[in-house]
């Protein structure tokens, strides 16, 4: 069963026993975190599919593997004519979830 969930702003396609990649949760590692707003839930197949309305009846269970940091990005701010450039670096604080069950209800 996949589901579709939003969590933190984002919408993540989420089955049993994937890893997802989301920003910082205050948890330590090991503990549970529970996604409520599933938007969407269908089989492997798509052949049942269920949608909400905004959302469906149902969760997802997730367990905090780590924490970490996504890769380094460069930001640039530029003003032509004037002779300023500034060059500035940026690391996301990262939390990788492993998704234990996705419960739908109906």
């Amino acid at each position: 069963m996949y589901a579709v969930v939003e969590y933190k702003g984002h919408q993540h396609i989420v089955k049993e026993w994937d890893a997802l990649t989301v920003d910082l949760v205050d948890e330590v590692e090991g503990g549970k975190v529970t996604l409520d707003k599933v938007l969407l839930a269908f089989d492997d197949k798509g052949e049942k599919v269920i949608i909400g309305t905004p959302y469906v009846k149902g969760h997802v269970d997730a367990e905090v593997q780590k924490h970490q940091q996504a890769d380094k990005i460069r930001i640039i701010k530029f003003k032509r004519k004037n002779r300023y450039q500034r060059t500035m670096w940026f690391r996301a604080q990262q939390t990788v979830l492993l998704i234990k069950k996705v419960q739908i209800d109906g």
